[in-house]
């Protein structure tokens, strides 16, 4: 007997009546998928494909990571399903970051990190940043330096402090990702920080913090007290 299509069952479990009744925070991972996806396939619903895609994604994360052609290779996932949930992660990606405002003040690190966690959440490189400040910690710029890890691309002082100065920062923050998940810095890291606050401290222009972005979680050298570390 065939596996009967969402259509067919009962009002209150169908995803999308359960939204508009009962609200999206009762529905679970696969369901709320399943309302991007809207139709399966033969043999499959809606959510047992949402079950594939979180199973072979690691989750939402991974899902959110993902690219339109590789959610493609996934059975019952078309080009236009793909785009619709691409497109769904996309606009919450960019309601989180709350994107972004010059006006914007860092005065924690737990700021700075709520701020550009949405930017970081799903990379699967590292991606190293610099935050440019004016003299009260407004936001002036934030600009991409490198990708890949930094044991193998080159994070100069130089180029780093020649953009700072270029945009009259008062001081700035760096900030990577470790898309292991584990914020735990490396000897690269901490070499990489002593490198740049010492060129800080020497041009004028400190540098207040070195955010590394985990899953879930962050290190802060300044809050561990070891951005000045040797």
């Amino acid at each position: 007997m065939d596996k009967l299509g969402i259509p067919f069952w009962p009002d209150l479990e169908k995803p999308r009546d359960r939204l508009v009744n009962q609200g999206a925070e009762t529905l679970s991972d696969a369901q709320l998928l399943a309302i991007l996806i809207r139709m399966g396939c033969k043999g499959q619903t809606a959510i047992d494909v949402a079950m594939v895609l979180l199973n072979h994604f690691n989750g939402l994360s991974g899902i959110a990571g993902a690219t339109v052609h590789e959610l493609c290779q996934i059975d019952g996932m078309g080009p236009s399903k793909a785009a619709q949930i691409h497109a769904a992660f996309e606009v919450g990606k960019r309601n989180l970051s709350g994107k972004k405002s010059k006006k914007g003040r860092f005065l924690s690190s737990k700021e700075i990190y709520l701020y550009f966690f949405p930017e970081y959440s799903s990379l699967k490189i590292e991606v190293f940043k610099i935050i440019l400040l004016d003299t009260k910690n407004g936001l002036i710029k934030d600009i991409e330096v490198s990708k890949g890890s930094l044991n193998q691309t080159v994070v100069h002082p130089r180029e780093i402090f020649n953009l700072a100065i270029r945009e009259s920062a008062a001081s700035l923050i760096l900030i990577h990702n470790h898309p292991s998940g584990d914020p735990a810095p490396s000897p690269e890291d901490n070499l990489l920080t002593q490198k740049m606050v010492k060129a800080g401290t020497l041009l004028g222009i400190p540098v207040l913090d070195h955010l590394i972005i985990g899953k879930g979680d962050y290190y802060s050298y300044a809050d561990c007290r070891t951005l000045g570390e040797k």
